[in-house]
């Protein structure tokens, strides 16, 4: 946690980021940015499939594919990479950065990033999703603003190395989404975001929030971008509306293959899953090309429903009535700034910025 009521750590922490400032990174050449169907499998593994899946385009865990304890690369070329998978050879891979804080904080601590992400694009990697580091709810606000520029500092590093990247727009309040909508209108090299609605954020109240705001965020931009979701299948149709395209990474189809469900849509067109025994050892093959392509129709028909307006979610004044709304921050901007640069850190809790707790 990162707090600044532990000086040491707090110092630490802020000189690994270069402050909590998203200015301070350079500014990166437009990278052309590949044209993406609508929906995407996501594949993890090979296991109890004997044929590769026929899809032009496919999604892979940036965790399956770096060994993140050694540092290293599982595959080191397309055909390895295809049998590790069971993928086409030829197939347009994107690279999901979207996984458990555990594991994408050791790719954080990797310090063979640079080599590692060279290596990727070597492999003829379509296109990757930054790593989705956590704003939480009951941390000091200091921790969301520091998950904040590891995200763009690690987007930077694929950019960078001129592999196509998608901005993973994490944020918990109404400031977090407008820093990041002013950061990427002055940025034109940032063409395409990301966000995953499949836990947190895709529940309750929380969905309509964050909705609300890629579309505003989308809106304050001024110009086309692309989006790259995974989850909320169901509000697809809103977000499709603000951004030029909308690509989801669809998990359901491999996991529920793993599960033995059976897509398939009732009478009324929804989706649903019915019990597929096999026998031991036989292949899912078959079940996962049926579920995959049932989940592409199901997509097709949730696009043409009639889209349900988006009530936009504004700020009351004068009370902070919910955890969407937060203090002003230009204070501890400038008090964090100088602590760096003194090497000490204030201890003042009147200019302490409290998180609500969810």
């Amino acid at each position: 946690m990162v707090c600044r009521f532990n000086p040491t750590h707090f110092v630490a922490r802020m000189r690994e980021i270069d402050g909590l400032d998203l200015g301070t990174l350079p500014r990166l050449e437009e990278l052309p940015l590949p044209s993406l169907p609508p929906i995407v499998p996501l594949i993890h593994h090979k296991y109890s499939r004997s044929i590769p899946l026929n899809e032009a385009v496919v999604a892979i865990p940036l965790c399956e594919l770096v060994d993140l304890g050694s540092g290293q690369l599982h595959v080191r070329t397309r055909d390895e990479l295809s049998a590790r998978f069971l993928v086409p050879a030829e197939a347009a891979i994107i690279v999901s950065g979207v996984d458990k804080d555990h594991i994408i904080e050791r790719w954080w601590e990797l310090d063979n990033r640079p080599v590692l992400i060279a290596q990727l694009r070597k492999l003829g990697i379509t296109m990757v999703t930054a790593p989705n580091y956590s704003v939480l709810t009951d941390v000091p606000r200091t921790d969301n603003l520091h998950a904040m520029k590891r995200i763009f500092m690690v987007w930077s590093e694929f950019a960078a190395a001129g592999l196509p990247a998608a901005l993973h727009v994490n944020a918990r309040t109404e400031h977090d989404y407008k820093r990041w909508a002013e950061l990427i209108r002055e940025r034109p090299e940032i063409g395409v975001v990301a966000f995953e609605f499949a836990t947190g954020c895709g529940r309750g109240e929380r969905i309509t929030f964050h909705t609300s705001q890629l579309m505003l965020l989308a809106r304050r931009v001024g110009r086309p971008l692309d989006m790259v979701v995974r989850g909320g299948l169901h509000i697809l149709p809103q977000l499709t509306q603000a951004f030029r395209r909308v690509t989801l990474l669809e998990t359901q189809s491999f996991s529920r293959t793993q599960r033995r469900r059976r897509a398939y849509l009732n009478e009324a067109g929804r989706l649903h899953w019915a019990p597929s025994p096999t026998e031991v050892g036989a292949p899912l093959d078959e079940l996962l090309a049926h579920n995959v392509k049932v989940m592409r129709m199901a997509m097709e028909m949730a696009m043409q429903e009639p889209s349900k307006p988006m009530r936009f979610v504004q700020r009351t004044k004068g009370v902070a009535p919910n955890r969407n709304d937060e203090a002003g921050q230009i204070s501890f901007f400038d008090n964090a700034q100088l602590a760096i640069r003194a090497q000490v850190v204030t201890t003042k809790r009147e200019d302490m910025i409290p998180a609500a707790k969810a």
